[in-house]
């Protein structure tokens, strides 16, 4: 199992390291601690949007730790269910 943690900001800035952060972990069970993060565009989202999406059909899960209220308001902002970005439910 690897764990990546998600800076405080994701902005477009970050989308692209992320992205290779995550290429990097895949063909492995995967946990994102989501704890420390303040500030979230929507580029970023999309990139844990595809993430979900990859570990989904390799078979392997993908689980969002301990999601800040800022990563949770953004999604449903967005209308996106929590269960798009991650296969264990948030505790909100």
């Amino acid at each position: 199992m690897i764990t990546v943690r998600l800076p405080e900001i994701l902005d477009i800035r970050a989308a692209s390291p992320l992205a290779a952060e995550l290429l990097h972990a895949r063909g492995n069970p995967l946990t994102i601690d989501a704890s420390d993060v303040a500030k979230v565009g929507t580029q970023c989202i999309q990139v844990l949007l595809s993430a979900h999406a990859t570990w989904t059909a390799d078979g392997l899960p993908l689980n969002v730790a301990h999601p800040s209220e800022t990563l949770l308001d953004a999604l449903e902002t967005l209308g996106i269910p929590f269960t798009k970005i991650s296969e264990q439910e948030s505790a909100k």
